[in-house]
């Protein structure tokens, strides 16, 4: 009974769906339903004051929801009340919607806000729709990830961003998302995927999943057509944007000009490599960079259709508003990659374009960067620089938002699998580990309290032996939600979501989504609060105490002579 309740809460619609066509929506499961909705919704609300309740009541039943909340159970009269309430709700018709409205309250009551630690781009294959969710939820804030940074650049007209994101949602068999999604033309990347690699089986270039397109199903062969053709666009004008910044010292992934094609073999790391691929139509030796003409009008088609979709525009300009490189609440700081540092545990100096910053000056620095790029003018020098950094951000060595020296997108598509390139993190993957490091990290973004921790994204760990991904002491929480199948060594596990509330710390260890319901966490206490967190204890509390002291301050100036008041 519990699951069916939990499942109820979490998928109304979805499960009265199920219900009906099963034959089992009857009166009796309403009255149940209904019963226990409203008994788990007082025991949720029993912690906020009214006011605030009623701040989240929904419209529609706000009036008959504050009834059933707050009135006397133990009065037989309000009993009888209740039970009228009820009849009447049955006898309208309106007790489909009324659970809904419960539901969503509940939701809302029970998550007052959430924080997600970036990547919502690379979790699933639907990002467009879990931002429609997330917009539609009343406190949310994003700390970016690559991943998000890289939708933000295309967004923006980035043409290497525009690559990256069609590589891997073509690569993943994203169809869905970009074409009923967000409405991107890919006709003309087909036809030109078509006539140019049409005798080029392109075995490496396969989807990695053939299941999960319902509107746009689209042949696995010419899916692998249009992975090349978007692929080495990418490295062109990656190795274009290389060229453009020096600052980024990056010329060892400018791949295209370290191949030599007549031999087929690439220098990776000083080192030749057979190419397992040597198909390169439309590349010339010569100038290995230089888009062909019909690449050239290929990306000028699939810029206007980015630039020009107004459900990416409205989502991307919400992970503007709502988004940042980190954030410190209630003594926790949340980010999505690292804080670059150097091996002996001192912060690392980036410099891009003249300004060097480490440590909070850094994210601040890049937070004021991404936030300037989508003011900027199209089509401008300005605007350029910008969205290469953005570009830069996903996946540079020196980016907090990446911290690994290379990704090897690259070498999995041409060269060897057997010879795995080794990818080496930032130095402070290994020092976070270590208790002083996370307090010197802590202490670097002036995060208040004597309980602090850092929540961190981006690493994909699977739950060894029941271990936790806590580190240095419990002050490091290695976290990442909703793990995308792609994603997952083991697939009963779907990622982790940390809970804070006044009582303790814990985590919710997901499991893949089931239509059928059994899909609710499993929970585990990592730290109990040595005293319940009151309001006062809080960001917000602290803001509300300034608040007070002020008007305070105000009304003593009034009384003093200080300020006068104004007569009408």
């Amino acid at each position: 009974d519990e699951e069916a309740l939990a499942k109820l809460i979490y998928y109304p619609r979805r499960t009265i769906r199920q219900l009906k066509r099963a034959g089992e929506y009857n009166e009796d499961w309403q009255k149940t339903s209904i019963y226990r909705l409203v008994t788990v919704c007082r025991a949720i609300s029993s912690k906020y004051s009214r006011a605030k309740v009623r701040e989240k009541l929904p419209q529609s039943f706000a009036g008959i929801i504050s009834e059933t909340l707050w009135m006397d159970y133990s009065d037989p009269d309000k009993q009888a009340y209740f039970n009228e309430i009820l009849a009447t709700i049955l006898e309208t018709g309106v007790e489909e919607l009324f659970i809904q409205d419960l539901c969503k309250l509940i939701r809302d009551l029970t998550i007052d806000s959430l924080h997600i630690i970036g990547d919502i781009f690379d979790r699933g294959p639907r990002a467009d729709r879990v931002m429609d969710e997330l917009m539609n939820f009343h406190d949310v804030d994003i700390q970016w990830g690559n991943h998000d940074i890289t939708w933000m650049g295309a967004a923006a007209g980035s043409r290497v961003c525009i690559c990256n994101v069609l590589r891997i949602a073509i690569s993943y068999n994203g169809f869905d998302q970009l074409e009923d999604g967000y409405g991107i033309n890919l006709r003309p990347l087909s036809m030109f995927a078509s006539e140019v690699y049409g005798k080029d089986p392109c075995k490496r270039f396969m989807p990695h999943d053939l299941s999960q397109n319902i509107y746009d199903t689209v042949d696995p062969m010419l899916a692998a057509k249009m992975h090349k053709a978007v692929t080495i666009m990418q490295f062109k004008l990656e190795g274009q944007t290389i060229r453009r910044h020096p600052e980024y010292h990056m010329e060892h992934r400018n791949f295209l000009e370290q191949i030599d094609y007549a031999a087929g073999t690439v220098m990776l790391d000083g080192k030749k490599r057979k190419l397992q691929d040597k198909n390169f139509p439309t590349v010339d030796p010569e100038d290995p960079l230089k888009l062909t003409p019909a690449e050239e009008e290929l990306l000028r088609t699939l810029q206007t259709s980015f630039t020009h979709s107004e459900r990416l525009r409205r989502q991307v300009d919400f992970l503007y508003t709502n988004g940042s490189m980190y954030k410190s609440c209630n003594g926790n700081l949340l980010y999505h990659g690292c804080i670059p540092m150097l091996p002996d545990g001192s912060f690392e100096t980036v410099d891009f374009a003249g300004e060097p910053a480490s440590g909070k000056q850094l994210m601040d620095l890049l937070e004021k960067k991404v936030l300037q790029a989508s003011y900027m003018e199209e089509d401008t020098p300005e605007k350029r620089v910008m969205t290469d950094l953005m570009w830069y951000l996903s996946c540079g060595p020196k980016s907090p938002l990446f911290g690994r020296d290379r990704i090897t997108t690259f070498e999995c598509s041409f060269v060897d699998d057997k010879k795995k390139t080794e990818v080496v993190r930032n130095p402070y993957y290994a020092l976070s580990e270590r208790e002083d490091i996370c307090k010197k990290i802590l202490d670097e973004f002036e995060v208040p309290g004597e309980s602090r921790h850092i929540i961190n994204g981006h690493m994909l760990e699977d739950p060894k032996d029941g271990e936790l991904p806590i580190r240095a002491g419990g002050m490091l929480y290695v976290i990442d939600g909703g793990l995308t199948r792609a994603h997952r060594k083991d697939l009963e596990f779907a990622g982790y979501a940390l809970i804070y509330n006044s009582h303790h710390l814990a985590l919710a260890k997901h499991k893949p989504f089931d239509e059928n319901g059994g899909t609710t966490p499993e929970v585990t206490i990592t730290e109990e609060m040595v005293q319940r967190v009151m309001i006062s204890d809080t960001d917000e509390g602290r803001e509300l105490e300034q608040k007070i002291s002020d008007l305070k301050e105000l009304m003593e100036a009034y009384r003093n002579g200080t300020l006068s008041e104004k007569m009408r």
